[in-house]
């Protein structure tokens, strides 16, 4: 077992050794890699031309299958750089592809590549189609909303979890077109699926993980689940969501109309998206080309685990970093996609997540990114060089998911402790760090330094498809708690990511009070605890309007999102108080910026009432902490200075 650690050992280093000399034939290893991105398969009626790299193989062989049966075997040409090549005349359209390497007298399973588009049922398989087939009617006039960057609002949602119940009013649950239906109701007739989302405001919707994954078997049933975050290839999408998994042309045909739908509708795009490691690594098609070289490897040959799945990719190795830029792109460019969230972002390096961010802005100046500050355990890297949360400022124009704010507002994840909005002390530097965007700031004395460059590289939130939902924590850790009570720490909660001076976050069906039956770890669980139901939009319809309010008013009140950290500690200062579940702060100065002059916020997740102290003067109640009047309520005098906050409660004033 040694001797074959050791030896994909070494054809990982033979891979290195491969690239980079031919890097030096065309510029410095040091300078930016070869812009050519790899045509795995390129199709047209007279011949298909194929390219896999593979530097340390000693043979490739091309084998063209019809449906199961083997229609053509070739060998593959090896050219400069590693690249291996062969074009193949004739119309070879509905045809499926595999690639099979022979390294070091070792013939390696067939693989479908690295850089497949198009897909069999369950991924083996590549197909050679013409993308043209799979541009839906307009497609070529397809845009983004325009979204001023004030206003961004992110919805977190599962395909399954938005259609999959009866309640949905879907006609495809669970699939890529069922969330471009339009005129969906629930049973109370109110909006489901993609009229929901354009009637609650927000701007983005980011998709969990849509390329394809191998944890569900395509071939059976479409009622399995999973969250996705098994990737087995990364260039095509996942064919669970698609009314004809066979069929390779119907999954990208039906996420196309997907996205098409979502900017018609004002929404834009985000993919979430796993690069820091594969569903394994025998059945994927980094080891099947280049073993060792995609993922770092510990010096016995085992691979290293930051991960928490077994394996880490390696970022930094020169192919990986130019098949993750590469493949990025594609999304873009193909797909039309206008965001990514990185999963464990911190297992890349901070080059290639710059690098990827420059190559995206030539391709969309708005691209939206951001990810996962942290990793499942220690990188097999240096961590000072990797995209950790706490070097954020490192990375300008990405941001990162703040657990500060999140777990300042409603406690830790192993649920021993509540959090600000249950009234539990020491949270209140936490949730200043929050309320500023991660951002120095001379009033915040938070324990951690602060990691944000700008307010809008922190994602504010309380709970994503991960870990307890909002209404679960609740329940568990205030039991005694009436219904009523729960929603207001519920409110108040949103309250805090609303008001923050990052760009807020909300996981689908949190605004409608869902639960996952207490469950925190849902990720193959059937639909009765992943599936929203629907009717909760009626029974919750208070909080609803609550959170469709907070997205109305910072689109209101662009002070919420005044975007340098040079304007945050200029405009926004603190209201002192002694109670540690309270926390106030004043917007000023405001001429010129948002259409008041001045905006207070005042908020007490304490059981006693808490008096603040604010300028005196004429004010409207934009929140009494129940409801949400963007552009506030009948104008109120305050002459004495002071407002008194009951328990569990939020206030927002505006003077104008």
């Amino acid at each position: 077992m040694k001797s074959v650690k050791l030896l994909v050992k070494s054809m990982a280093l033979a891979a290195v050794v491969a690239f980079v000399a031919c890097e030096d034939e065309v510029k410095s290893e040091k300078e930016e890699i070869p812009t050519n991105p790899i045509q795995e398969m390129s199709y047209s009626p007279d011949a298909t031309t194929f390219e896999v790299w593979a530097p340390t193989a000693e043979s490739v062989v091309l084998r063209l299958y019809s449906g199961n049966e083997l229609a053509e075997e070739h060998a593959m040409s090896k050219g400069e750089c590693g690249l291996w090549s062969l074009k193949v005349e004739g119309d070879k359209k509905g045809l499926f592809y595999t690639f099979q390497v022979k390294v070091d007298g070792k013939t390696l399973k067939e693989t479908a590549g690295i850089f497949a588009r198009a897909l069999d049922v369950n991924g083996n398989r590549g197909a050679i189609i013409d993308m043209r087939d799979t541009d839906p009617e307009g497609w070529n006039e397809d845009k983004a909303p325009e979204v001023d960057p004030t206003e961004i609002v992110i919805y977190e949602m599962h395909y399954r979890d938005m259609t999959a119940h009866p309640s949905a009013g879907s006609s495809n649950p669970g699939k890529y077109i069922a969330m471009a239906e339009l005129g969906t109701r629930s049973p109370e007739g109110l909006a489901t699926g993609i009229d929901h989302l354009k009637e609650m405001g927000v701007t983005h919707v980011h998709l969990l993980p849509t390329a394809d994954f191998g944890s569900i078997d395509e071939s059976k049933p479409t009622n399995q689940y999973n969250w996705g975050y098994e990737p087995k290839n990364y260039n095509a999408p996942e064919g669970t969501y698609s009314t004809d998994a066979a069929n390779p042309v119907a999954r990208i045909y039906e996420l196309k109309t997907l996205v098409k739908a979502f900017h018609e509708a004002g929404l834009c795009v985000v993919l979430d998206v796993v690069y820091n490691h594969t569903t394994s690594t025998e059945n994927c098609g980094f080891e099947l080309t280049v073993p060792g070289y995609f993922y770092r490897m510990r010096e016995d040959g085992s691979f290293a685990d930051g991960s928490g799945c077994g394996n880490e990719t390696a970022s930094e190795q020169p192919m990986m970093r130019k098949y993750m830029v590469e493949s990025l792109e594609y999304w873009v460019k193909e797909y039309h996609i206008d965001g990514f969230r990185f999963d464990l972002m911190a297992i890349h390096d901070i080059e290639t997540m710059n690098l990827i961010r420059t190559r995206l802005e030539a391709l969309n100046p708005d691209i939206l990114l951001y990810g996962e500050g942290w990793a499942a355990s220690a990188p097999l890297y240096d961590e000072s060089k990797l995209a950790f949360k706490r070097y954020t400022y490192r990375m300008p124009g990405i941001g990162a998911f703040s657990d500060d704010i999140r777990n300042a507002l409603r406690g830790t994840l192993d649920l021993s402790q509540g959090g600000f909005i249950h009234g539990v002390a020491g949270n209140k530097e936490a949730l200043k760090f929050g309320l500023v965007g991660g951002i120095d700031h001379p009033e915040v004395n938070h324990s951690e330094a602060a990691w944000c460059a700008d307010p809008r590289q922190h994602i504010s939130y309380v709970t994503c498809h991960d870990d307890h939902n909002l209404r679960d924590r609740l329940e568990h850790l205030s039991p005694e708690a009436t219904e009523e009570e729960l929603l207001k720490m519920d409110k108040l909660a949103q309250l805090g990511v609303f008001t923050s001076q990052g760009i807020p976050f909300i996981f689908c069906g949190e605004e409608m009070y869902r639960s996952k039956r207490g469950e925190k770890n849902t990720y193959n669980m059937p639909d009765e605890y992943n599936a929203i139901d629907w009717s909760l939009k009626h029974q919750y319809s208070d909080l609803v309007e609550y959170v469709k309010g907070l997205i109305a008013m910072r689109k209101e009140h662009p002070a919420f999102s005044l975007g340098t950290a040079e304007a945050v500690r200029e405009h926004l200062r603190f209201i002192e108080n002694d109670n540690e579940a309270a926390v106030g702060f004043i917007l000023d100065n405001l001429d010129g910026i948002d259409r008041a002059k001045r905006i207070i916020v005042l908020m007490n997740g304490s059981r006693e009432s808490v008096e603040f102290d604010i300028p005196a003067g004429t004010y409207k109640w934009i929140s009494d902490g129940e409801v949400i009047h963007p552009k506030g309520m009948v104008p109120y005098t305050i002459r004495s200075g002071k407002v008194t906050v009951p328990p569990i409660t939020g206030f927002v004033l505006a003077e104008y």
